[in-house]
C-alpha cells in the first residue's frame, strides 16, 4: 500500500471534563429559541400575537396547507427518543438521552438550516410512545426518531409512518444504511465488483444492520449473496433460536453456521455489532481486495491499524471521525429532511433514500474544494481507498443531497409541492448556509446566461486548476488555463484533476500564435517609458500576468483572474502596463463585507494610500456604480474619525471637501459626510443628526485612507464574525480581478465570476 494510502488517525479525542464544560459553561445545553421577526415595538407585538395572529389562524383553518406558508412547520423537525439505546451506552432512560437529542437538533441547524426541537418521551411502552408522537404531527414537518432499541424501533416507525402524513425517519436505521450504501457503491467501483455477484456478510442484526441489508437489496444487491449474522451465528432458513420477523425476512438457505465460516471468501463485511467481533483469521480469509466496514461505535469490530498488519489490499470504513471513510449519519439526515421538507413530502421512501446514497457516492468522486482539504488537516483527499465517503464539512452536501432527495420525492409521487427548477433550488440551498453564495447568486445566474472566457493566469498552480475546473463545471463559461501544457498536465495527473473536461482550454504562451501581436501591443504602450522591444518581448514570453492581460486587452478573452503567486500591488502593476483605466473612471479596490445579514461595500481597499479630496470623490462614484451593478441602491457615507465637524482636523477637512466636490458634480446617488462609522451604520445614532442626507443606513463606506480601509475590513473578518470578499478591482477598461495569495479555490471562482459579470459593462 502506498505511504499516502495507509490508514491514519487524527487527534479529535476530548476528555470527560472538556465535554462537561462544553455543555455547562455559559447557558447550559446547546439550544435556544430565537424569533425570526422583529419584536421591538407595540405594532410588532400586535402583528406577532393579538390581534394580528388571528388572520393566519383563520387561513390555516380554511386550508391546512397554509401552515407551511404562515408558520415554522415547513422547516421544523422533532427529534424524539425514549433513551432505550443511547449511542453505544444502552438503555439509560429518556432524560439521559437529552444531550444527544439536543446535539442532533444542533446538527440539523448547522448543516442544513433545518430548525428542530428535541422531545424525550419517558416510556418504554410501544403503544404509549406511538400515541404520544402521533398527536404532535401538526407541530412539525417531520419526525426524526433516535436511539430507540430494536425490535421496538421497527414497530414504532412502521406504525407512525402509517398514521402520520409527514416523514417519520429512524436515523439509527436508515441514516447508517444510506451512508454505508454510498461507501459500498464506491468501494465496489474501486475493486471492480458489482451488486449482482458480490458476496456480503453483515454481522449484527439490530436496527441499523437490518436497514443496511434492506436498502442494498432495494438497490439491486443479490439477496442470495447476503448472509446476516447475530450473536448466535448465521441467520439461516429454519433457525428458530433468537429469531424475530425482521431477522427471518433475511434468512438464507445455507450450510454455514458461524461468522468465521461466513466470512471465508466474502467480498464485503458490514460490522454493526461490537468491538473485537472480527478476528485476524476472519479478515485473512476474505477474498482479494476485501471491503471492510467496521461500524460499531465507539470502538469498531477491528481497527484499520489491525487490518493493515494483516493485509495491504483492504478498503476500510469505520464509524469514527479519527479514521478515513467515516460512516457518519450527519452526511445524511440533515440533507434528507431538507429535501423532504422543501417538497412537503408525506414520507421518506426507498426512492429518496437510494437517491441520497447515490448522490453521496457521486460527490466523493468529484475534485474536492479547499474546505474539505482543511477538514483533512491540509491533506487534500481524492477518490480512492482512503476517500470513498465525503466528509461532513464538505460545503457541497447542502446543494447535492437535498436536490437528489427532492427530485426522487417528486418522481415517486410523495411530494405535495413541486420544484420546477432543481438547478435554481440547488443554488438557493447553497445560499442558506453561505452568505457569499447568497450575495453572488444573482451574479452567477447572469453569467450563466452570458458565459464568458476567463483567463486563469497562473495556470500551472494547483489552486488555479481546481478553480478553473469549478468555473467550467458551474457552466460560467470557458476557463483558459495559461501555462506550459506539459507542466499543467503533469500536475493535474498527480492531483487527480481532469483538464480534458468541456469548458477548459489550455493556453501555452511559449507556442501561441498571438505572442507577436501581444509583444507589438505592449511595446507600443511602453516604448516611451524606457522599455525596449526585447523588454516587451521578455514580459510576454516569461510573465503570465502580462500575457493574460494582453489576451484580455486584445479581445482574445473576456476577463482574467490572478494573484496567488505574487502580492496584490505587484499583480496590479503588471496588469496596468497592459490595460488602462476606463475613460472617465478611477481604478480602485472595493471589498464586500457581509455582516449579520447586511452587505456593505468598503472603498478604497487596494489602490489609493492617502487619497486627495478629488480622489475621494472619484472613489465614491466608482463604489456607488459597483453597488448599482450588484443590485443595490447606493447610500454612500464618507467616513472619518469626526462627524460633521467635530472634532475638527486636517484629514476630516479633506473628506468634507470631497462631499463639496460631489455636490458640484450633481451625482445621482445618496451621499453624505464626514461621519464616523457608527453614525453611518446605526440608525439610532444617525437619528441624532436629522440633517443627514442619507435616507437609511449606509451600504457604501468610503474610507479616508487605504490603511484604515484595510485594517477595518480585516478586523471585521477576524473579530466580527463577518465574511469579506475582495478587494474587487473597479475602474479598469477591461475586466480583471486579483485575489490574495492565500485565496481558496472557492474565492478564486467567485472572483472569476465577478470578472465575467463585469466583462463588457
Amino acid at each position: 500500500m502506498p505511504e499516502n494510502d495507509k490508514p491514519g488517525r487524527s487527534s479529535t479525542s476530548v476528555t470527560d471534563q472538556e465535554a462537561l464544560d462544553f455543555h455547562s459553561q455559559g447557558r447550559p445545553g446547546k439550544l435556544e429559541i430565537s424569533p425570526t421577526k422583529p419584536m421591538a415595538t407595540q405594532r410588532d407585538l400586535s402583528l406577532a400575537y393579538s390581534p394580528g395572529v388571528a388572520v393566519p389562524v383563520k387561513a390555516i383553518a380554511a386550508d391546512p396547507s397554509k401552515a407551511y406558508d404562515y408558520t415554522t412547520r415547513g422547516n421544523m423537525v422533532a427529534v424524539i427518543s425514549n433513551g432505550t439505546a443511547i449511542l453505544g451506552l444502552g438503555n439509560l432512560g429518556a432524560l439521559a438521552s437529552k444531550p444527544v437529542m439536543e446535539g442532533k437538533s444542533v446538527l440539523f441547524k448547522r448543516f442544513a438550516d433545518v430548525d428542530s426541537i428535541d422531545l424525550e418521551v419517558d416510556t418504554e411502552n410501544v403503544d404509549e410512545f406511538i400515541n404520544c408522537v402521533r398527536f404532535l404531527g401538526p407541530s412539525f414537518g417531520g419526525i426524526n426518531l433516535e436511539d430507540i432499541k430494536a425490535p421496538e424501533c421497527f414497530i414504532i416507525e412502521q406504525k407512525l409512518r402509517e398514521i402520520m402524513d409527514i416523514p417519520v425517519f429512524h436515523d439509527d436505521q436508515h441514516g447508517t444504511a444510506i451512508i454505508a450504501a454510498a461507501g459500498l457503491i464506491n468501494a465496489l467501483t474501486l475493486t471492480g465488483r458489482d451488486f449482482k455477484t458480490t458476496r456480503l456478510v453483515c454481522n449484527g442484526a439490530g436496527a441499523a444492520a437490518i436497514a443496511c441489508i434492506e436498502l442494498i437489496k432495494s438497490m439491486g444487491f443479490n439477496p442470495a449473496n447476503i448472509i446476516l449474522c447475530d450473536t448466535k451465528g448465521v441467520i439461516f432458513q429454519g433457525r428458530t433460536e433468537g429469531m424475530n420477523q425482521w431477522k427471518s425476512a433475511h434468512a438464507v438457505k445455507t450450510e454455514l453456521r458461524t461468522l468465521t465460516e461466513a466470512m471465508d471468501g466474502a467480498d464485503v463485511v458490514f460490522g454493526l455489532s461490537q468491538k473485537g467481533a472480527f478476528s485476524e483469521e476472519m479478515i485473512r480469509s476474505m477474498a482479494d481486495r476485501p471491503i471492510i466496514f467496521a461500524m460499531a461505535n465507539p470502538d469498531p469490530e477491528i481497527t484499520p491499524e489491525e487490518v493493515s498488519r494483516i493485509r495491504d489490499d483492504a478498503i476500510m470504513a469505520t464509524g469514527r471521525s479519527d479514521y478515513p471513510n467515516q460512516v457518519n449519519n450527519v452526511l445524511g439526515f440533515p440533507y434528507i429532511f431538507r429535501g423532504a421538507l422543501d417538497v412537503q413530502a408525506s414520507t421518506i421512501n426507498e426512492e429518496m433514500k437510494i437517491a441520497a446514497a447515490q448522490a453521496l457516492a457521486s460527490l466523493a468522486k468529484e475534485d474536492v474544494p479547499d474546505d474539505v482539504a482543511a477538514a483533512y488537516q491540509g491533506n487534500r483527499p481524492r477518490f480512492g481507498p482512503q476517500y470513498i465517503i465525503p466528509v461532513p464539512f464538505d460545503p457541497r452536501l447542502i446543494s447535492a443531497i437535498p436536490v437528489a432527495v427532492a427530485k426522487a420525492a417528486m418522481e415517486s409521487g410523495v411530494a405535495r409541492k413541486q420544484l420546477p427548477d432543481l438547478a435554481a433550488y440547488g443554488r438557493q440551498l447553497s445560499a442558506r448556509r453561505d452568505p457569499i453564495a447568497s450575495t453572488l447568486q444573482r451574479i452567477y445566474e447572469r453569467v450563466r446566461r452570458q458565459p464568458k472566457r476567463i483567463v486563469f493566469a497562473e495556470g500551472e498552480e494547483v489552486q488555479m486548476m481546481r478553480s478553473a475546473l469549478a468555473y467550467a463545471n458551474q457552466e460560467l463559461g470557458t476557463a483558459l488555463l495559461l501555462g506550459r501544457e506539459d507542466r499543467m498536465r503533469e500536475t493535474a495527473e498527480r492531483e487527480g484533476i481532469d483538464l480534458d473536461r468541456p469548458g477548459i482550454q489550455l493556453v501555452n504562451a511559449r507556442i501561441s500564435k498571438r505572442t507577436g501581436a501581444y509583444t507589438d501591443y505592449l511595446y507600443a504602450r511602453l516604448q516611451r517609458q524606457g522599455y525596449l522591444f526585447r523588454d516587451a518581448q521578455r514580459l510576454i514570453n516569461n510573465d503570465r500576468n502580462h500575457f493574460a492581460a494582453c489576451m484580455v486587452a486584445m479581445g482574445d478573452a473576456d476577463g482574467m483572474v490572478t494573484g496567488i503567486t505574487r502580492n496584490y500591488s505587484t499583480a496590479l502593476e503588471d496588469v496596468r502596463r497592459c490595460i488602462d483605466a476606463k475613460p472617465g473612471h478611477r481604478v480602485i479596490g472595493v471589498s464586500l463585507a457581509l455582516c449579520r445579514g447586511r452587505t456593505v461595500l468598503v472603498a478604497d481597499t487596494a489602490v489609493h494610500d492617502m487619497p486627495t479630496s478629488e480622489e475621494l470623490a472619484d472613489i465614491a462614484e466608482e463604489a456607488a456604480g459597483l453597488a448599482r451593478r450588484l443590485g443595490y441602491l447606493p447610500r454612500v457615507a464618507m467616513l472619518a474619525y469626526s462627524t460633521f465637524g467635530h472634532p475638527s482636523g486636517e484629514r476630516s477637512e479633506r473628506v468634507r471637501e470631497a462631499v463639496n466636490i460631489l455636490d458640484k458634480r450633481r451625482v445621482d446617488f445618496e451621499y453624505d459626510g464626514e461621519m464616523a462609522a457608527d453614525v453611518a451604520l446605526n440608525p439610532k445614532v444617525m437619528e441624532q443628526y436629522p440633517f443627514c442626507r442619507l435616507s437609511g443606513t449606509a451600504n457604501v463606506l468610503v474610507m479616508p485612507a487605504f490603511h484604515s480601509a484595510s485594517i477595518s475590513t480585516k478586523m471585521l473578518q477576524e473579530l466580527g464574525g463577518s465574511t469579506v470578499i475582495g478587494p474587487l478591482l473597479v475602474g479598469l477598461d477591461k475586466s480583471v480581478q486579483i485575489v490574495s495569495m492565500s485565496a481558496k479555490d472557492s474565492d478564486i471562482v467567485n472572483m472569476a465570476a465577478l470578472a465575467a459579470h463585469n466583462a463588457g459593462m
